[in-house]
């Protein structure tokens, strides 16, 4: 899952995995600092050297620098009967489509710029950041359009979860043969 910050995707997957035993969530790491009451597992927080080290050794499945800090997807082992779920920006979103085409990709948007920017100063973005996100999501939203198999727009919580649990459902039945 992909789009601009603030779209609600951290509450979206945390929806998916609660309600879905078979999807599990990898967990990315990032240098950015912890938002204040972000729980302290949203992410594995670290520092510029232990990522810049873990991006020497190919730790990371994707990566990418975004609005000055690093975020990244630790390499998945396969976990038998599970799906993994990644929750990454759209640069991570690019790098797995071009090493898994497979992948299935929803892009996730926001209801409006205005519902988009509401919900950034609620997370307790400091208004520099939400200003920097939000144009962010100007040069992200049409490469996300482009690469995505789905495109949800997150303007009702539980209509966005089901609409992707019904997408996870489709590509299961798919690959399974029904």
């Amino acid at each position: 899952m992909s789009g601009p910050g603030g779209v609600g995707k951290g509450t979206i997957v945390d929806l998916l995995v609660e309600q879905d035993p078979r999807l599990w969530l990898s967990r990315s790491w990032t240098t950015r600092d912890r938002r204040p009451g972000e729980a302290a597992d949203s992410y594995t927080f670290t520092d510029r050297a232990s990522f810049e080290a873990r991006i020497e050794a190919g730790g990371f499945l994707e990566w990418t620098d975004f609005l000055g800090s690093y975020y990244g997807t630790p390499m998945p082992e396969a976990l038998a009967g599970r799906d993994i779920v990644l929750e990454i920006e759209v640069d991570g979103a690019t790098q797995v489509k071009r090493r898994f085409p497979d992948a299935v990709l929803i892009f996730v948007l926001p209801p409006t710029r205005e519902e988009q920017q509401r919900r950034l100063r609620g997370r307790g973005d400091p208004e520099h950041k939400v200003h920097e996100r939000l144009q962010k999501a100007v040069d992200e939203e049409p490469v996300g359009l482009a690469i995505a198999d789905h495109v949800v727009v997150n303007d009702d919580l539980a209509d966005t979860v089901r609409d992707m649990m019904d997408i996870i459902h489709t590509h299961r039945n798919k690959q399974h043969g029904g």
